[in-house]
């Protein structure tokens, strides 16, 4: 019996050295030939940067790219799906040099829409991307027929995968609240606040063509807000100058 028990142990011990150090899969970080390809040809945001910017927007493609796994689910992942994740990730976030995300190590990239369960089949497939939390804390997933249709087509200023990294950097200060402490200036906090209000307020009333789906709470209406503002300035600029000036210094504060 005694024996059994000495076997049992060396099986259970051995399991755990086995998953401790079970090779994970590599990260794999396209060519640099390849990147600048995918973001001349697809990327707006990086189309209007100058030459110095665009290397520094490629460096921290790159730099995202060697710390954050990105593994398909039933799909196989290509050089423009690495791409396009990391491009979404830097966008936001280019104005602030010395910003890195912490909290996440992963995307899940689906075939296409999900469940709230994640799951890929079934009925309630209508989640287009999620920032995970619990079990799922420091993970992202997103469907690649959406990350793509964010890039490829630029007539509906939305951007899944813009969408989500905005939900990463409003909940780094500990809230998904539509408020991005570590962002915004506390002179435009008041100001932020009242204008989400205010176009919330328009949004149900139907007296504006933000996506609706902004009206659900404040920390939805800045990520469609931000899909807009990176995905098509020049319309936000137009159709709402306020809220243009207040994700301008949001996002690229400065003269």
């Amino acid at each position: 019996m005694q024996i059994i028990f000495f076997i049992i142990g060396l099986l259970i011990v051995g399991a755990i050295i086995y998953a401790a150090f079970k090779k994970k899969p590599s990260l794999q970080v396209p060519n640099i030939f390849i990147v600048k390809q995918i973001l001349e040809q697809h990327v707006l945001f990086y189309q209007q940067l100058s030459s110095a910017d665009k290397v520094q927007f490629e460096q921290r493609l790159q730099n995202f790219l060697n710390k954050v796994r990105i593994t398909g689910i039933k799909v196989p992942v290509e050089d423009m799906d690495r791409v396009f994740i990391a491009a979404a990730a830097i966008i936001p976030i280019f104005a602030f040099p010395d910003w890195e995300y912490r909290n996440i190590h992963e995307v899940l990239l689906y075939p296409g829409t999900f469940n709230h369960d994640f799951q890929i089949e079934g009925q309630g497939r209508d989640v287009l991307g999620m920032v995970g939390n619990g079990p799922m804390q420091n993970i992202m997933i997103l469907s690649q027929r959406d990350l793509r249709r964010g890039f490829l087509n630029h007539i509906d200023a939305s951007n899944t995968a813009i969408h989500e990294f905005v939900h990463l950097i409003d909940k780094s200060d500990g809230d998904t609240d539509g408020f991005p402490m570590a962002l915004i200036s506390h002179k435009y906090a008041l100001p932020w606040l009242s204008r989400i209000h205010h176009e919330i307020q328009l949004i149900e009333s139907g007296d504006s063509d933000i996506n609706p789906y902004a009206a659900l709470n404040e920390a939805e209406f800045l990520a469609v807000a931000a899909e807009h503002f990176f995905e098509n300035p020049q319309q936000m600029q137009e159709k709402h100058p306020a809220l243009y000036y207040l994700l301008k210094q949001l996002f690229r504060p400065g003269p």
